[in-house]
Formats: C-alpha cells, structure tokens, sequence
C-alpha cells in the first residue's frame, strides 16, 4: 500500500500508518500539478483543508481508494465525484470536537466579558474599567442551531453556567433533545426571537450557507452575542456587520470565515466581534486525536473493513456496527449467489428483514447485498461507497422491508431477486454472534454454512441421487465437506447443497450433469 500524506497531521498520526508497514510520503505544499503527476501510484491520500480534491484530482487517481480528511468538514472534497469513482472518504468528526466546543464558550465568555479589548487597553497602559463592562452568561438563554457532537457538548457545559438552552435542529429525534435536557424549537425563528446567545454547530451545506442573514435577525432581541465555530457563511458576514450597526448583535466570536484564508471581511473593522484564525481544534490533543484517527480510518478502509466514519456512505457508531457486522458478511454472500446462478439481469431486489434484524440500522446491510450481487458480473470496483449508484445506473429498483416477528428465526434477511422471466430467492441468518446460514433457496429449505467453493444441484426426488453425485464427484477428485437434501414434494424436485474442498473446472461440472436424474448443476464461489 502507498499512501500520500499532502498536509501536515501529528507525529502520533505518522507514526500509525508508517507502523502498518505501508509506504508513507509526506508531501506538504505539494504542488498541484505535481500532485495530479503522481497520485496515480498511490492508494490514498490524507488531506486537511487546503487540498482541492475534486473530479480532475479523482480522474488521476486511478488507484486512490481512500480520502482520508483530518478533521471534521469536507468542504474542499467533491463528494460527488468521490462516489462516482467508488472512493471512500473518511474524516474525524469526533476528534477535535471537545476543543471546538471549549473554544466555542471561550470566545462567547471572551465577547461577553470584553477581555480581548481589556487586553489590549493594559497593554497600552491604560488603566479604565468603564469600557469593559460585561455580561454574565449566568440564566441567559443561549439558542443552539446544530444539536449533533459538538452542539450537544456545548449545551451540556453551558448548563453548568446555569442557562436556559434551547436548540434548532430538525433532523434529530426528540430524543436527543430530552437526553442533554435542550428545550426543542421547532423553527429558526421561535430561536431567534429567544436567544440571548447564538451559537451555530451546522456542517455548511447549500441549505445552511447564509442561513442566518438579515431576516433571522430581525427577528432577535437587541443585545444577542453571537459565536461561529463551525463554518465561515453560516451566519453571513454582511448580516452581522449591519445587525451590529443596528445594534441587535452587541458582540461576538468568529472564528471561521466564508473565504479563508482571509484578508478582507466586513467583521475587521468591528470592535466588539472577537476574532481568530479558524483554531477551534488547533490543541495539542485535538491534533493528536486528529492524526491518529485519520491513520486508522484510512487503514481500516483500505483493509476493505468497514469504517465509523465514511462520509459518503451510511455511518454507525462503532457499538452498531458490531451488532450489524455478521450481516453485513450475510447479505453480501447472499448478493453473490444471484448472478453466479441466474443469467437474467435485474429489475428489482426485494430485501425483507425481519426479526432482530428488522430492529437494526439495515441501510449498510442494504449496501453490502448490492456489493455481492454486483461484484460478480461489473468491472469497475464496487464497494459500499458506490455499489447504490451502480444499482440505480443500471435499472435496478431496490425496496427494503421490516417485518417485527419471525415464527422460525431470531433474525432473518430474504432476497427476492425480480427479472423478467422470474424470481429467485435466498435467505438466511444469524445465529449466535456469528454463525452464518443459508437457509433457504428457491422456496427449498436448509441449514447450510456458506463457505469458499459450493455446489448446488437440483435433481429428481428418487432413491440414490446421493450416492451417484458423490461417486461422480470422488471420480474427479472433488471432496464433499458437507451436504444437505432438501424437497418440497415427494417424488418430484429435490435440491443439494453442498459445501465442496477445490474450485470444479468446467468439465466437471459438465460431467456432473450427466448423471442420470441431475437436473442442474451449479458452482458458487462465496469467497
């Protein structure tokens, strides 16, 4: 593995890819033309915020499997593009979100107290208290737009100051309001009209850039203080210049801005809104937890592992991808089986979950049948990243489905797998932690655990069936590990499903369906 490392991440972080036994460059201020010339060699790169990757970088990078973004936002990397070419994208969303949060009620305790300007005054030597006169944060209402990491980090501290904490968030379930204790608004505008203190904690998108402009402050109190740690626009610059100048906002602290680096912005010239050069996770710790994160995010990706953290494809905390993680290997498995043993593309998959695995996050689940049932049959590379769009770009309807209860299993995940002519199914399940079975194929019913090579041949239901196909199988030196029966019907079609030790050529197979009362034989390699 070759992994390019294009800005600068701790020494901590280095030290756990060059420990991993890949090659590591450290290429900082790399020139972008120089950069594009060499990033075909390499299977990933780790960037900050500096590097522009986006679709001219990705039609380079013909080997880059991982984007590995230390920090939190991503707004220099097409994601887009990314998922097009089947790239992953990881950052580090929970590594720096402490000192983002401390940093956050720094600058609101600095704005509110006046200490910066204080500073300055001392060191011209001026001795005057009257200017600084501040305000207490204490039974203030603070109003927090972003309830995910680092807004509820804030609310909880900014509680400890005795405020009233109120929140916009509106894709968080009203859980997480009740659990950090934040009283819910249901619209920006009842927040703006409440808050004494603003504080935003929003990724910046197209619908949260300029979100906070002049009519949402025209809405709020005279004598808001406003913080911005998160993303410059969020709350646009022009906007806060006029609000001060109308006197609502009476202070403040930004630390990002729109444009960055930045050496004009209408904030310079206003004395009351404190600022710094975008430092909220600019800590000692922050940088290590940064770098280390990054390291292993980007390793475990390129392992083919599944990561916490990939941006642009369905996350889930490390305690959920656990309990996912034996279906995961399940639904792909499954996914391979269709095409190695049916001819008739797809238009619709049908995925039933039910039991157990009805109550779990199924979305990454999703995605692994889609990897398996793709693999086999496309030569682009397919992964979890980019095996939905595969599916969509070539017609294929997906419809998920949860059922609470299964008579039979604890847990259990059906393909129904819808062509032209007809329809295929397979099922299987769980049990323990990870005991994987197939338990059903077309309607036939089993308990078989999927391995490497497999054969699965369907026959008249007649006595000694068994026999000739395991004769015929020892003629050709193929060893039978396990082997399951099933029939629906006496006397009329039975399936075998066997677990085999050696890939068959195709001339045993065709030797195979030779035998009298063999109506099929098929290979499926689960590996």
């Amino acid at each position: 593995m070759k992994i390019i490392v294009a800005e600068k991440i701790s020494d901590k972080g280095m030290e756990v890819l060059q420990a991993s036994g890949a090659q590591v460059d450290l290429k900082l201020k790399i020139p972008r033309e120089e950069l594009l010339a060499i990033i075909p060699d390499y299977d990933a790169i780790v960037v900050r915020s500096a590097t522009k990757i986006d679709e001219e970088f990705f039609a380079h990078a013909a080997n880059v499997k991982v984007v590995g973004r230390a920090g939190n936002g991503v707004d220099n990397i097409d994601m887009t593009a990314a998922t097009k070419h089947g790239v992953i994208v990881v950052n580090t969303p929970d590594a720096n979100s402490v000192s983002a949060a401390e940093h956050t009620i720094g600058l609101m305790l600095a704005s509110s107290r006046k200490s910066p300007q204080a500073n300055t005054a001392m060191k011209n030597r001026i001795w005057d208290r009257s200017p600084f006169t501040g305000t207490e944060l204490y039974r203030k209402t603070v109003g927090i737009v972003g309830l995910g990491r680092i807004g509820a980090l804030v609310a909880t501290r900014l509680q400890a100051f005795d405020m009233k904490v109120i929140a916009y968030d509106p894709y968080i379930a009203d859980s997480r309001f009740e659990k950090f204790g934040v009283e819910k608004k249901e619209t920006l505008a009842e927040l703006m009209q409440e808050a004494d203190f603003l504080t935003v904690h929003t990724p910046k998108t197209k619908e949260t850039l300029g979100m906070i402009g002049k009519e949402q402050f025209s809405l709020a109190k005279k004598g808001l203080h406003i913080v911005n740690c998160a993303r410059g626009g969020i709350i646009d610059e022009e906007a806060i210049a006029w609000a001060v100048t109308e006197g609502i906002v009476v202070a403040g602290g930004v630390d990002v801005l729109q444009d960055e680096p930045a050496t004009t912005s209408p904030l310079f010239d206003l004395e009351h809104i404190i600022q710094t050069p975008h430092i909220g996770a600019d800590t000692v710790e922050a940088q290590d937890n940064v770098g280390v994160s990054i390291a292993h995010e980007v390793l475990s990706a390129l392992r083919g592992e599944v990561v916490p953290n990939a941006v642009n494809m369905p996350t889930m905390q490390r305690q959920e991808l656990e309990q996912v993680k034996q279906s995961l290997k399940l639904g792909e498995i499954m996914g391979k089986c269709y095409y190695q043993l049916n001819k008739e593309p797809v238009e619709q998959l049908e995925i039933i979950y039910s039991g157990e695995t009805a109550k779990m996050e199924t979305e990454m689940i999703t995605l692994a049948v889609l990897k398996g049932l793709m693999e086999p049959v496309i030569q682009e590379k397919v992964n979890y990243v980019n095996a939905g769009l595969l599916a969509k770009n070539r017609g294929i309807e997906v419809v998920e489905s949860k059922i609470a209860d299964n008579e039979h299993y604890l847990n259990f995940i059906q393909l129904k797998v819808h062509s032209k002519e007809k329809t295929f199914t397979i099922g299987g399940t769980v049990f323990g932690k990870n005991e994987l079975r197939i338990a059903e194929v077309n309607g036939f019913v089993f308990d078989v655990i999927p391995t490497d090579y497999m054969l699965i041949a369907e026959n008249i239901d007649q006595p000694g069936m068994i026999g000739k196909i395991g004769t015929m199988l020892g003629q050709n030196n193929i060893n039978i590990a396990t082997m399951q029966v099933s029939r629906n019907v006496q006397g009329e079609k039975a399936m075998m499903f066997m677990a085999i030790d050696t890939e068959p050529t195709e001339a045993d197979l065709n030797k195979i369906t030779t035998v009298d009362g063999i109506l099929k034989v098929q290979f499926v390699k689960m590996a």
